[in-house]
C-alpha cells in the first residue's frame, strides 16, 4: 500500500478500533488460478504474548481454507471513506488550484493463515462472534437460542481460520496535507452534504504529521 508518512496512522488503538468496528474484512489468498479475494468477518483476539491473531470461519465449500492454509495472506479492513469535491474547499475562491479527491481510513494486516478444523473451537468462536455482535440489540440472540442439534449440524459446515498477525498498518488519508481552513471546508462538507460524520470528525482532528 502506498503510504505517504503524513497519513500513517501509527496509533495501535485506532487500528484496533477500526477492525472492531468494521470487522467485514477483504481477505486476499492466493489461489490455483492466482489471488483470491473474499469478505470474511474476522475478530481480534489478543494473544498471551501481547500479539494479535485474526480470528473468523468460512464455509467448508469455500476452497479457502484448503489452498490458503500455511500461507502469507493480506487482510483489509475499510473504514469510512467519501469523495471529497473541490468546492468544500476555503481555497478554492482564492486561487481556484484545487482538484477533487477522496478521504479513507484502512488498516492493512499480514500473517499467515492456518485452517481450524476443530468443532470446540469452531463453537466457542461462533459464540463470541454473536455476543459481540449482538451485544448492541436490546433482546440479543445467543447460540443456545437454537436446537443444539441444528447448532451442530451448521458447525460442521464451516471450517476455521486463524491469522496470526506479522504486520499492522493504518492509512488515515482525511486532508493532513490540506491547510486548518480547508480541512474545515472539507469537514463540514462531509457532515452537511455526505452524511458522513465518523470521517467529518476525523478530519476536523487531523492525525498524524502535517505535510
Amino acid at each position: 500500500m502506498y503510504l505517504p508518512a503524513h497519513f500513517e496512522q501509527r496509533d495501535t488503538g485506532a487500528l484496533h478500533a477500526l477492525m472492531a468496528e468494521h470487522p467485514l474484512a477483504t481477505l486476499v489468498t492466493p489461489g490455483p488460478d492466482g489471488v483470491v479475494a473474499d469478505l470474511v468477518p474476522l475478530h481480534r483476539h489478543a494473544t498471551a504474548d501481547g500479539g494479535t491473531e485474526l480470528r473468523g470461519h468460512v464455509a467448508r465449500a469455500n476452497p479457502l481454507w484448503r489452498h490458503a492454509d500455511g500461507q502469507p495472506v493480506l487482510v483489509m479492513f475499510q473504514g469510512p471513506q467519501a469523495y471529497v469535491t473541490p468546492s468544500w474547499y476555503a481555497s478554492k475562491p482564492r486561487h481556484g488550484k484545487v482538484v477533487p479527491t477522496w478521504n479513507y481510513t484502512v488498516v492493512q494486516a499480514r500473517g499467515t493463515l492456518h485452517a481450524v478444523d476443530d468443532a470446540p473451537w469452531l463453537r466457542d468462536l461462533v459464540g463470541l462472534l454473536t455476543d459481540t455482535h449482538e451485544a448492541p440489540r436490546a433482546q440479543p440472540w445467543a447460540v443456545q437460542d437454537a436446537p443444539d442439534d441444528y447448532v451442530q449440524q451448521m458447525l460442521r459446515a464451516i471450517v476455521g481460520i486463524r491469522i496470526p498477525v506479522d504486520a499492522l498498518v493504518g492509512k488515515w488519508k482525511v486532508s493532513q496535507n490540506r491547510d486548518e481552513a480547508d480541512r474545515a471546508g472539507v469537514a463540514t462538507g462531509l457532515a452537511a452534504d455526505a452524511g458522513q460524520d465518523a470521517l467529518a470528525q476525523l478530519v476536523a482532528e487531523g492525525t498524524g504529521p502535517k505535510a
